[in-house]
């Protein structure tokens, strides 16, 4: 990334208003964890282009991943204004709607999301959770069964629909999933299959 770091900057010295010299600058730097650098990268190609989509996009991944969920929410919503199209800013935007209990709000985002893209496996299954968060698992179950058809290496469909699966009493269903989920190689509920399995 230092050689691309060092390769932006001079391009910013021959011409300081390149919208993508900053928003390139902001990728790595979200990359290596540097949030904060990436928002005011995203931020500064948003000042020169305040319709460029992408900064927004990737602004509020930055902003998602320091725990900013109102700037997050913000910075998604506008990049659906500006193209009512991206089903990744729906998606995203309805994770953090479910981090903050909008259940409702966060499954009508992944609805609209799925509208956009049918074969969206992660919408889908972030509905299911958010299905599960009311209590529909019946509901979260059939999105989990989709995503996983979309996309049967989603382990972590595996083990939520596991989890719906044992909260309606289908423990020997819970269990297939669990190991299904390990045997992809993911170790998280290794120790449910020990001790309920």
């Amino acid at each position: 990334y230092q050689g691309a770091m060092t390769d932006l900057t001079k391009a910013l010295q021959i011409d300081p208003e390149s919208v993508i010299a900053y928003f390139n600058r902001g990728n790595p730097k979200s990359s290596l964890g540097d949030y904060q650098g990436a928002i005011t990268a995203y931020t500064k190609a948003l000042q020169i282009d305040p319709e460029y989509e992408d900064a927004h996009t990737n602004r509020g991944i930055a902003k998602y991943s320091i725990r900013d969920y109102n700037g997050a929410i913000a910075d998604f919503s506008r990049a659906i204004k500006i193209n009512p199209g991206n089903a990744f800013a729906y998606n995203n935007r309805g994770s953090i709607k479910s981090i903050l209990k909008d259940n409702n709000d966060a499954i009508t985002d992944y609805n609209k999301a799925i509208e956009i893209n049918p074969q969206y496996a992660d919408a889908i299954a972030n509905r299911g959770l958010a299905k599960s968060e009311s209590k529909d698992y019946r509901g979260a179950i059939a999105d989990y069964n989709k995503a996983i058809e979309i996309d049967p290496q989603n382990a972590n469909a595996y083990i939520n629909r596991g989890i719906s699966r044992e909260i309606i009493n289908d423990l020997p269903g819970a269990c297939r999933d669990w190991k299904k989920a390990v045997d992809l190689g993911n170790e998280g509920p290794t120790e449910w299959v020990e001790n309920q399995c």
